[in-house]
């Protein structure tokens, strides 16, 4: 694991294997970034001019080696594009992130480097320390050779003797949430004969020892029992039963509850509804809603923010066999909402309808889902935004601001009433599933149909970024990418300053909310559940700690 620490020292005084600066680019040509006058000195004032003879223009996610002077300390030199030159006060947080991101993985192999990037603030610091740990994440735990690319041993990051103290605190908080961000990120890397149901939850059961975090794990006996007909009846197929997990950090000083709920398939064939040829290969990602919530709980917990946070994961595999849930089937979910089954492929929002109702029982004050829920946001916003729809402007704001803060990209969809009735059954409540056109909406609002009126909810549908299938990037990796673990962090943050039920007004009146019915009311008639003829019972009546 990639150390970071800070330091009071001259970049060119310091004994290291490399040193980073930033160039930029301006109209009159590259421009050398605060924080390396005296590396640049070593040159005798021609490294700019160096640099683009070597070809540099200053864009973001440009590196380019060359010799460290012998007057130095240092092996070698590595400039890293930073984009505009910015005149006036200090670089964008994202463009530090970035650019020691593309830092990081650049120095794979290397023992220790220097930092010599823009950090004149607090934030700037934090920026680059964040950007380091993520840009140095590698997921090498299947490979049976070293290649002797290694993720850089040690960034040191400079700043000035008076803010020392200040900037180790936030080279903490960033390796804090670097280090859950990255373990989201093996989560999602793992394959699914390894990270199941049952697997993840004994993982979160480990990691809530460690950090004395609130764990309880319902089993399928449990789910059975207490009738959390969208989890079972998705899980059902598959040999490796589903699972509820509630993880939860609480604080004495909390004045704020906000809850998580997130989406957890560590496969997802489709079910009966089969996915076509070509999207099955990276169907062990579909588990990366829970693996953010689980990563946000526990760097909530780990930076102590006084703000309660319970994280729901619903764990299932969604697999066809001769057990598994068919098209036509209806299903009573937790609270006694029944929903018919279209297509066994529209299986998130079952398992979320579960958890979500599940969770306002505790009474949050607000609640966010995390999915990698529709392709249709894929097509709608590419591969590198999540879409947030909410049943309520004021709260869809903070979550989006707080996601822009952090640097994640995050774009407001509506949830538009005439698509509700798409969703219409003949038989049952609600169907899982309606038109195709503008699907992620829908399924948007599905999830709505489960949120009492009232609290405050957020949707987020991370099926874009939450696995990057092309080159790396900045410090976005290959492979699970971590999305939305900021933005939770962040929004826990900010409720600690400002409780939602202090600023939000109530529903936007977009579209007509059904609040979900009590938790003792039963539609009448037997219900099919893995050949048992009578109903189910209402309620939970126990669960069991796995």
């Amino acid at each position: 694991m990639t150390a970071v620490i800070v330091s009071t020292a001259p970049a060119a005084s310091l004994r290291t294997d490399a040193v980073v600066i930033g160039i930029a680019r301006s109209s009159k040509g590259l421009a050398l970034a605060p924080g390396a006058e005296d590396v640049a000195m070593a040159y005798d004032g021609s490294l700019v001019e160096l640099l683009g003879t070597l070809g540099m223009t200053g864009a973001e996610g440009e590196a380019i080696r060359l010799p460290a002077p012998a007057s130095t300390k240092t092996g070698f030199l590595l400039a890293v594009g930073l984009g505009d030159v910015v005149d006036d006060g200090p670089y964008d947080a994202e463009t530090l992130r970035r650019a020691a991101g593309v830092a990081a993985r650049s120095l794979s192999g290397t023992g220790t480097a220097a930092l010599a990037l823009p950090a004149r603030t607090i934030d700037a610091v934090e920026a680059l320390a964040l950007g380091g740990v993520l840009g140095a994440y590698a997921f090498t735990g299947y490979r049976t050779s070293d290649d002797g690319r290694a993720p850089v041993g040690e960034l040191v990051i400079l700043t000035d003797p008076e803010s020392r103290t200040a900037a180790a605190a936030a080279v903490a908080r960033a390796k804090v949430v670097g280090q859950e961000l990255n373990r989201a990120r093996d989560l999602v890397n793992m394959p699914a004969n390894d990270l199941y149901p049952e697997s993840f939850a004994a993982t979160v059961q480990s990691v809530g020892q460690t950090y004395g975090l609130q764990v309880e794990v319902l089993d399928e006996t449990a789910l059975a029992e207490g009738s959390f007909g969208g989890i079972i009846g998705v899980g059902q197929g598959s040999a490796s039963p589903p699972r509820l997990v509630r993880i939860a950090h609480t604080h004495p000083e909390a004045r704020t509850h906000l809850a998580f709920v997130g989406k957890g398939f560590t496969y997802d064939s489709g079910g009966i509804s089969l996915k076509p040829v070509g999207f099955n290969e990276i169907m062990k990602r579909d588990m990366s809603g829970a693996a953010a919530v689980f990563a946000a709980v526990v760097a909530v917990a780990r930076l102590g923010l006084p703000v309660n946070v319970t994280g729901w994961l619903a764990l299932a595999e969604n697999m066809l066999s001769g057990s598994a849930t068919r098209p036509g089937d209806v299903l009573r979910m937790y609270g006694g909402t029944t929903v018919e089954v279209f297509n066994t492929d529209a299986e998130g929002r079952l398992v979320l309808a579960d958890a979500l109702v599940r969770a306002s029982e505790d009474k949050p004050d607000a609640i966010v889902d995390v999915a990698t829920l529709t392709a249709a946001m894929k097509m709608a916003l590419g591969y590198r935004i999540f879409g947030v729809m909410s049943n309520n402007d004021t709260f869809r704001d903070r979550v989006l601001d707080a996601a822009r803060r952090t640097g994640e990209e995050a774009w407001p969809m509506p949830l538009l009433a005439q698509l509700l009735t798409g969703l219409t059954s003949q038989v049952a409540d609600i169907a899982n599933s309606g038109e195709r056109m503008g699907g992620g909406l829908a399924a948007g609002l599905f999830l709505q149909e489960f949120v009492p009126t009232g609290l405050p909810w957020a949707h987020l549908d991370i099926a874009g970024p939450a696995f990057h299938e092309g080159s790396p990037y900045g410090y976005t990796p290959q492979g699970g990418t971590g999305s939305a673990v900021r933005t939770l962090i962040e929004l826990a943050q900010d409720v600690v300053q400002r409780p939602p039920h202090a600023v939000d007004t109530g529903d936007t009146g977009e579209c007509h909310v059904r609040r979900p019915r009590s938790a003792d009311h039963v539609p009448a008639g037997p219900r099919r559940h893995r050949g048992r003829p009578e109903a189910l019972r209402p309620l939970r009546t126990g669960h069991r700690h796995t």
